[in-house]
């Protein structure tokens, strides 16, 4: 589970549509709002990749997917060394001699 989010997602909107529709700096923005300025510059920055204005940095739908790539590999590599730790296990097995029952 993700951690709860410092800023809620209204004043995030607010921010980023005042630095763009004013012209503000961002520094004076986030000073009026409570804001750090970095945060903003990141909100900034994502706004801008999402509406195509930079094509340096991931877009947000981008960034969602990436998350869930990285997830579903560490999940592929978790189900892989189940799979080699069983199959060494039934390996092993199967080269253990058998013994014939007395009668």
């Amino acid at each position: 589970m993700p951690a709860p989010r410092k800023y809620p997602d209204e004043l995030r909107e607010r921010a980023v549509r005042e630095v763009r529709t004013t012209g503000r700096p961002i520094a004076h923005v986030a000073k009026d709002l409570g804001i750090h300025k970095e945060a903003l510059r990141g909100w900034v920055r994502r706004a801008e990749a999402d509406t195509g204005e930079r094509d340096d940095r991931l877009t947000t739908a981008e960034w969602e997917e990436l998350r869930q790539l990285r997830r579903e590999i560490a999940e592929l590599r978790r189900a892989k060394e189940i799979l080699k730790a069983a199959s060494a296990f039934f390996a092993a097995e199967l080269d253990r001699p058998r013994t014939r029952p007395t009668r």
